[in-house]
């Protein structure tokens, strides 16, 4: 394969991105925009731009990914695409009757400068969208950013663009789960029902995403914020940001508008980052954490306890999104593994900062960057100078996995190879002990494979 090729000497680059660590900002505009019930995404571009981020999100989620395009031609890319938008509203509305259309630009029509919120204001004007349908929009050029990007700047235009005021808040709180699977966002949910706090969670693609099986086609799937809670959010008490790079923007954005509070946290993957999120829920709301939920907990701090010889001392390579990789790395240090390699393609200076925090006591020769440079080519060039035991990232480290011979971990986005991801969590308590799981599993797999055949045990 290529990437034999690969050679340990890490030379400076600075124009060349080889195999970069992210994808596009419309791909997560438009799952953003898919955890809104009864929403049609909208790639304002070409019709080839749809096409990739549609099968990008159809692959890895293994469901079909409903989007319209604005189908730009030669004469769009010239002259504007304002006449094709305004027809797209027209047919989209006519054909499928969603309750909102969810615009994002892409590189075509940012080059060339269409104004979409202009559009849609002319759209309005004009009578181009029907009484009760809203239209959503956001600017999602993909030569800035990545994927957490767009899906941040959609999310905050839902809170931007949809809240509403009020002058007394009720005692419900917001979240903004971040770049999670739809099994997450249950799972989230979930413990916030075990815990009795009533709140409103934008995007929510679960029932969206991994909807089940029934028979009956339903074009648009019961789950997904409503239009009511996305309106409602402006009411709530507070929001809770999950997730600097794909949250913090929608927490902000309600402030501005409606004055509610925001607290930034991590994803809440691990036993640290957990207890943070359901601690500042339960001080915001006075609702306690039940014991069900403690209970977790103490089996996940056993797990990692009986299985400790096998992870302490682990050196770990991690690649994927920002928001992800520090909740991770966070949770590895807490298990005494070695997260020594971490790359994001998202570009951000605070992330450096965050990596350093976490690592800079506890795993010293670890190193870190995310940005253009920041891709799996050199993730591969630092796994050469000095090998790992474990690799943890999307499916485009399958390769590396391959070349290098290293148990592999598959988190993050985009898993185009394997199932199950979307469905269970990782988040929570009882994710962590999925992820230990799994991370258990490889090493102990390894650990056989290899074994002579008087240590190949049956018992661990």
């Amino acid at each position: 394969m290529l990437l034999r090729h690969t050679t340990a000497e890490v030379a400076d680059r600075k124009a060349l991105t080889i195999n970069p660590a992210k994808t596009c900002q419309p791909v997560g505009a438009m799952y953003a925009a898919l955890g809104i019930h009864g929403c049609m995404p909208h790639s304002h571009g070409s019709q080839g731009c749809c096409a990739y981020h549609r099968s990008a999100l159809t692959r890895h989620y293994k469901e079909p990914v409903m989007a319209a395009t604005s189908s730009f031609t030669e004469g769009s890319s010239v002259f504007g695409g304002q006449a094709n938008l305004l027809q797209a509203f027209n047919n989209i509305f006519t054909v499928y009757n969603p309750d909102v259309i969810a615009v994002h630009t892409t590189c075509l029509s940012e080059t060339i400068g269409d104004d979409v919120k202009q559009i849609a204001k002319k759209a309005l004007d004009e009578g181009k969208i029907p009484e009760g349908k809203l239209v959503l929009h956001c600017a999602t050029p993909s030569y800035v950013g990545s994927h957490v990007t767009g899906f941040s700047n959609m999310c905050a235009a839902m809170a931007d663009q949809m809240a509403e005021d009020a002058e007394v808040k009720n005692s419900t709180v917001n979240i903004v789960p971040g770049w999670v699977e739809p099994g997450d966002m249950r799972e989230i949910k979930r413990l916030m029902k075990a815990m009795k706090v009533t709140n409103i969670m934008f995007p929510d693609t679960s029932d969206v995403l991994d909807a089940p099986m029934t028979g009956h086609h339903q074009f648009y799937p019961k789950g997904g914020v409503t239009l009511n809670e996305l309106r409602d959010s402006g009411k709530s008490c507070k929001t809770f940001s999950l997730g600097t790079w794909a949250s913090k923007a929608a927490g902000e954005a309600l402030w501005k508008k409606c004055r509610v509070p925001f607290e930034e946290m991590s994803l809440p993957i691990g036993i640290k980052a957990t207890d943070r999120f359901l601690s500042a829920v339960s001080k915001e709301t006075s609702c306690p954490v039940p014991q069900s939920i403690t209970d977790e907990r103490g089996r996940l701090v056993d797990m990692i306890c009986d299985m400790q010889q096998y992870l302490a001392g682990k050196r770990v390579a991690l690649w994927g999104d920002p928001d992800q990789l520090l909740a991770l790395t966070e949770f590895l240090v807490d298990m005494d593994m070695k997260p020594v390699y971490v790359v994001s393609g998202t570009p951000g200076k605070l992330w450096m900062k965050k990596m350093e925090e976490l690592v800079g006591d506890a795993v010293p020769e670890c190193k870190y960057l995310n940005g253009e440079r920041a891709d799996m080519f050199l993730m591969h060039q630092w796994i050469k100078e000095q090998g790992v035991d474990l690799l943890i990232g999307n499916s485009y480290g399958k390769y590396i996995a391959r070349d290098e011979d290293i148990p592999f971990v598959r988190h993050g986005f985009p898993i185009y190879d394997r199932v199950g991801h979307s469905q269970f969590p990782t988040v929570g308590y009882a994710g962590g002990m999925r992820l230990v799981e799994k991370i258990l599993g490889v090493l102990m797999d390894r650990k056989d494979r290899d074994a002579d055949e008087e240590f190949f045990e049956l018992v661990l």
